[in-house]
């Protein structure tokens, strides 16, 4: 049986929040009535979400001295960190006849290192505690190779095998790891795409997702439904039938 958390009154840090799922995300967990800080590089624009309820802490999380400064900030403000939600991130399509290894550095920058240097900032005292649940945002892109993902994809394959692992080795803690994939969302990132983008969710739609996983503490929180079971399956397909299968796709497209 899943345990069921009490967002009420919990002490909430959600990074990337400035705009998207991670603005979407603090206003719903601030609603239920849990205690939120919110990150992001833009101070101005977390004023605007924080609508000053929540605790403003802004940071770049490619910064690890200053992610684990602002980890020490919010507890000073809170008296602890209860729930991590890692969510800040990156994306640009890759173009195979324009090559950019900056591309790339970027990805791993904001989307891996920076849900790195979230895990270090919060672990120590959670672990201290017994006590606490990261939450990773990942990303259905993360399952399977798909055209001009090159980057992305790679880093969000990356942070589900992370999150796992930290998922396995935190279990005797008493430290939780959920990994959140959702399909596309309507965000910032999502509206300069011009492929067509199936089952797409607004940002408020992924938030309660999300916040009614983190209060459920699930392990996995997948969604939406159709976009679910497309890409799980799709693990099963064959590797030289995928590519051929995605290959066609792009052309026609």
């Amino acid at each position: 049986m899943l345990a069921v958390m009490r967002i009420a009154g919990s002490r909430i840090w959600v990074t990337g929040a400035s705009s998207g799922i991670g603005a979407a995300l603090a206003r719903e967990l601030e609603g239920r009535g849990a205690h939120v800080a919110i990150s992001a590089r833009r101070k101005d624009k977390l004023d605007e979400v924080a609508g000053g309820r929540m605790h403003v802490e802004p940071v770049d999380v490619t910064d690890k001295d200053a992610m684990l400064a602002a980890a020490d900030s919010i507890r000073s403000a809170f008296g602890g960190i209860d729930v991590v939600v890692l969510n800040a991130g990156a994306w640009d399509q890759v173009r195979v006849d324009r090559w950019d290894s900056e591309v790339f550095r970027r990805h791993f920058d904001v989307n891996l290192m920076g849900v790195v240097h979230g895990v270090e900032s919060v672990l120590p005292a959670m672990l201290e505690a017994r006590a606490g649940l990261i939450v990773g945002i990942a990303s259905v892109a993360g399952y399977r190779g798909l055209p001009n993902s090159e980057a992305y994809g790679t880093t969000k394959a990356a942070q589900i095998n992370l999150l796992e692992s930290l998922r396995v080795d935190l279990r005797r803690h008493g430290v939780k790891v959920q990994t959140v994939c959702p399909g596309f969302v309507k965000t910032e990132m999502t509206e300069r795409n011009t492929f067509p983008m199936p089952f797409i969710v607004s940002a408020e739609r992924a938030a309660r997702e999300i916040a009614e996983g983190i209060a459920k503490e699930k392990p996995e929180v997948v969604f939406p439904l159709p976009m679910m079971l497309l890409m799980k399956t799709a693990r099963f397909v064959p590797v030289a039938a995928w590519g051929a299968l995605l290959s066609r796709a792009a052309r026609r497209r």
